[in-house]
């Protein structure tokens, strides 16, 4: 079982932090998915506390989850509508839940909480074991940030700002990230860091090939801006065969 690292400390500033709450974030996403969900059900795989979730539940779509922090599953239920979302608490990368899906989804960096390999390959096997035929998995990510480290450099700094500095730290030779965060609180800084394993597009679509997926799209974004060569991050939808 991975270590849990969304605790009651993070989790009770989560929403707070994150600033990815605004309808300007969420509204697209919302859209996106829902336009491949159908009549669902659909299962988001870190369902946190229920920033995308939530809002599609409210669409009328059959919204399930799995995620490893009670914590932050604690509020989810406190919000409105939480408490009619069924989640397991567990691994999503070998948890299996009843009942087969139309969508799965993972948004926001999820799949880099796996920090090796075989977590990432074995998620996109249990992603494959509870969709529908014809039914769709999705990833938002980030694209590894390589081409802006310096040679020699293993930090890069993502957020410089009177309240919150945040640095990313590269293992190139393992394709380790640890995200470094330094939030003031009260006057002094409080630090977070959490590991993850950074994964490239044509390594995504090899794990979704081994699963017996194809890929459908890419995007560079919610919007479907195109994926391009300066795309920092990516949208990408795999569909399990019909057959």
């Amino acid at each position: 079982m991975p270590e849990d690292h969304f605790g009651e400390r993070v989790a009770a500033r989560y929403d707070e932090d994150t600033g990815m709450f605004g309808p300007a974030v969420v509204g697209p996403t919302v859209e996106f998915l829902a336009a491949l969900a159908g009549e669902g059900p659909v299962l988001e795989l870190g369902i946190g506390t229920g920033r995308i979730a939530l809002p599609l539940a409210e669409r009328g779509i059959d919204v399930r989850g799995i995620d490893l922090s009670e914590a932050m599953v604690a509020r989810l239920r406190a919000k409105p509508g939480g408490e009619r979302i069924a989640v397991t608490i567990g691994d999503f990368a070998t948890t299996r839940v009843e009942g087969i899906f139309t969508l799965v989804y993972l948004v926001f960096n999820t799949i880099m909480n796996l920090t090796t390999q075989a977590e990432q390959v074995a998620c996109f096997r249990n992603v494959a074991a509870h969709i529908q035929p014809g039914g769709f998995f999705v990833i938002e990510v980030e694209v590894p940030a390589l081409q802006r480290l310096p040679p020699g450099e293993t930090f890069r700094p993502f957020d410089i700002s009177p309240r919150h500095l945040g640095f990313d730290e590269y293992d190139v030779a393992e394709q380790g990230l640890i995200s470094h965060h330094y939030t003031e609180r009260d006057g002094l800084f409080e630090r977070t860091s959490m590991p993850f394993r950074y994964v490239w597009p044509s390594e995504l679509d090899l794990m979704a090939q081994l699963a017996g997926m194809t890929l459908r799209e890419r995007r560079g974004g919610w919007g479907r801006e195109p994926f391009t060569g300066d795309s920092t991050s990516h949208v990408s939808v795999w569909q399990k065969p019909r057959g």
